[in-house]
């Protein structure tokens, strides 16, 4: 089914292509479809769904792309891991079924294949994530010969890569501060909004996502990674938490009401501490309506942004704005996250097989991307 494939090192050979599949075909599996497509070394092989109304579809129809990439969606996973694909980016939810997608990846894993995916936030963190989740993954490796590399936007680039190459421009560094600003009416997905965060919920309800220690153990990872790179010890890692009802019933395109006096606007940080003092900052400032919680930062423009402030001399401030499908912030910090994964295939095919994580593989440039057009 697939040409044969050798390494490409460092520069993009055309008669070596390596097959790739996307497993998922929402938020990020979308972004995926587009990437794969559109990076010159891989070659899309393959799209798994969950929804038996995509098999059969077009992967060009299920990414909103023109024409057709002659890839037709399937829900047949044994037969799309049997044929042998190089990578694959599992682009299904890890956020309610986390032990489901560490099978899914497990399984891609011991086929032979790379695996990146935002799905598994403790393996964000690779060196310190729980055996139970270490111990699967590393002995699919041994056995298939693949690989695995967990990243996103925040957690991910926005909170190791970006914060410790900006960190390189001080002289002196006191904090680390890196922000994730946004309007959730931007983020489609009704589940994740009003559960697991708890927008729309009354104020004595526990979003799971904000229940003690579940900040750091999502982010907390993140914080240990900056500070390896920075060569730090920390003391302990914190979490605050600061939540604000609406004050007035607000619609939403996407998601319907948010009723007056539910949760509008939540802000908490995952703080490493170190000799006593938070040196390295994950903060989060989420609102359902702009009029919640209009003390608390804004991002510079439109729904939402990323940031990193290094405090010390000089004092910088990096933000990032992205956006995609219609000028939407979420999907396009989505894409930015679908950017860093797929864009690390090349390099992970080319390393020895293994556990990676967001210091181990370098960001690098849209070597063969200048002026490719886009669908």
């Amino acid at each position: 089914m697939f040409r044969d494939w050798e390494p490409i090192g460092d520069s993009v050979n055309l008669d070596f292509m390596i097959p790739t599949v996307v497993w998922g075909t929402g938020n990020i599996g979308r972004a995926s479809i587009r990437a794969v497509d559109a990076h010159p070394a891989l070659e899309l092989t393959g799209v798994l769904v969950h929804d038996s109304a995509k098999v059969g579809r077009d992967a060009a129809a299920l990414a909103g792309v023109d024409g057709e990439l002659g890839v037709a969606a399937t829900d047949d996973v044994e037969a799309v891991l049997a044929a042998g694909p190089r990578a694959v980016v599992y682009a299904a939810s890890g956020d309610i079924r986390p032990a489901e997608a560490l099978a899914d990846i497990v399984r891609a894993i011991r086929a032979g294949a790379v695996v990146v995916t935002p799905a598994l936030y403790a393996l964000y963190d690779q060196r310190n994530a729980p055996e139970e989740l270490r111990e699967p993954v590393l002995a699919a490796i041994a056995e298939g010969g693949g690989s695995l590399f967990v990243s996103g936007v925040d957690p991910g680039w926005g909170n190791d890569i970006l914060p410790l190459l900006i960190s390189g421009l001080g002289t002196t560094v006191d904090v680390v501060r890196c922000q994730e600003i946004f309007d959730y009416t931007t983020y489609n997905q009704p589940d994740s909004v009003r559960y697991l965060v708890g927008m729309g919920q009354p104020m004595d309800y526990q979003p799971p996502m904000l229940a003690p220690s579940v900040p750091t153990m999502v982010w907390g990872g993140q914080v240990r990674l900056i500070a390896r790179g920075l060569g730090v010890e920390l003391d302990e890692i914190r979490e605050t938490l600061d939540r604000r009802p609406l004050e007035e019933t607000v619609t939403t395109r996407a998601m319907g009401d948010f009723e007056a006096g539910t949760q509008g606007a939540v802000r908490f940080e995952v703080q490493g501490i170190v000799d006593g003092e938070p040196r390295i900052v994950i903060e989060h400032v989420t609102r359902i309506h702009a009029s919640c919680a209009p003390d608390w930062p804004s991002p510079p423009s439109g729904d939402g942004a990323h940031k990193v402030i290094i405090e010390g001399r000089p004092r910088i401030e990096v933000s990032v704005e992205a956006t995609d499908e219609g000028e939407n912030r979420s999907a396009g910090g989505n894409a930015t996250a679908v950017g860093r994964l797929v864009g690390a295939i090349d390099w992970l095919v080319d390393a020895k097989p293994g556990l990676y994580d967001g210091l181990d593989v370098p960001l690098r440039p849209a070597t063969g991307k200048l002026g490719r057009s886009a669908r």
